[in-house]
């Protein structure tokens, strides 16, 4: 009986003992660390794996996530510099550092993370206006990081994000909008059409001054040329006299019935080209012309005292009549 007795104790102390190793015995999940508190206050952070801690005088205190983890912010109003009413949310990402100091120095650690992230949130942008707002998230999002990473710092916290999701300005207030964007942009297409007129106008009056200048050039030129012409014509002419001149001086009389014969005949195209009709006095034949230049051939000849040379016109010239040559205006 006594055998029994003691068989069954020992069975019981050996149960006691295997309890008392398995509850030494502490294997941390990857991505925690727990905190070990002895006799009530915290000793040392636990680190993933197979730990080992005394039984009976030392506990596990608090289960810290290291990962990284998210907090929805929720809705909330705001009023910005100019007045206007918004609803805001985002979203938070922060990462435990120090777990026993995320443990101790704050209770409660996400719900004082998401409420510094809410105070902050109003705090930065009710400090813009409302065209600032919506355009500058980017900004904002560091502003709101920057000041919540500060604050959470002495938790052993690290905010690796800080997002704004929505900006949900009032319907009547985002009509408002919409009928200002549309003014701006209707006011930018007219400065664009005005500005596209003044080019236009520019690139006309331009290509007017152009042809004005080639014109003026083209009229200079063309004066030159019809001054060059006259001269060369006033020079052929010249010299056409001097050797008429020459010819008479030799005693050469032909040489004068040409000369005469073509002032003759261009006094007459003259007379023939005028718009209006003219009594004209003409030799009613061809030869009595060349009567005439005979006629006068002799009087150069008593003229210069010369010999008459080549054929002459002794034939008496014609009688002249009236002719009435028709012109149309």
């Amino acid at each position: 009986m006594i055998l029994e007795i003691s068989d069954l104790a020992i069975l019981i102390l050996g149960f006691v003992l295997i309890i008392i190793i398995f509850s030494m015995i502490k294997i941390v999940p990857q991505g925690f660390n727990y905190t070990v508190e002895r006799l009530g206050r915290f000793d040392r952070a636990l680190s993933p794996g197979l730990n080992i801690i005394w039984p009976f005088i030392e506990r596990i205190g608090a289960k810290m996530n290291m990962m990284e983890q998210v907090l929805d912010v929720p809705t909330q109003e705001i009023i910005t510099k100019d007045n206007a009413t918004c609803s805001v949310d985002g979203v938070t990402f922060f990462q435990v550092l120090d777990a026993p100091k995320a443990a101790y120095e704050v209770s409660g650690l996400e719900n004082a993370i998401l409420n510094i992230t809410m105070t902050n949130l109003r705090t930065v942008m009710g400090s813009m206006n409302l065209d600032e707002l919506l355009s500058k998230r980017d900004e904002i999002n560091t502003r709101i990081l920057r000041v919540v990473d500060d604050a959470v710092a002495p938790w052993g916290i690290k905010m690796t994000r800080i997002e704004v999701k929505d900006i949900n300005p009032p319907a009547d207030l985002v009509d408002a909008m919409g009928r200002q964007m549309k003014a701006e942009r209707q006011k930018r297409a007219q400065i664009l059409d005005a500005e596209g007129d003044r080019q236009a106008a520019i690139a006309r009056a331009e290509g007017q001054k152009q042809a004005q200048i080639l014109e003026a050039q083209g009229t200079r030129e063309a004066a030159f040329l019809e001054a060059e012409a006259r001269e060369r014509e006033a020079q052929a002419e010249a010299e056409a006299t001097r050797a008429v001149s020459e010819a008479i001086a030799k005693g050469n009389s032909q040489a004068i019935n040409y000369f005469v014969a073509q002032k003759y005949t261009e006094a007459l195209k003259e007379i023939g080209a005028a718009p209006n009709q003219k009594l004209i006095m003409l030799p009613m034949e061809a030869t009595s012309l060349i009567g005439s230049l005979a006629g006068i051939t002799e009087i150069a000849k008593e003229t210069f005292g010369g010999e008459g040379g080549g054929g002459s016109a002794d034939k008496p010239s014609a009688p002249r009549s009236a002719a009435r040559v028709p012109k149309s205006g």
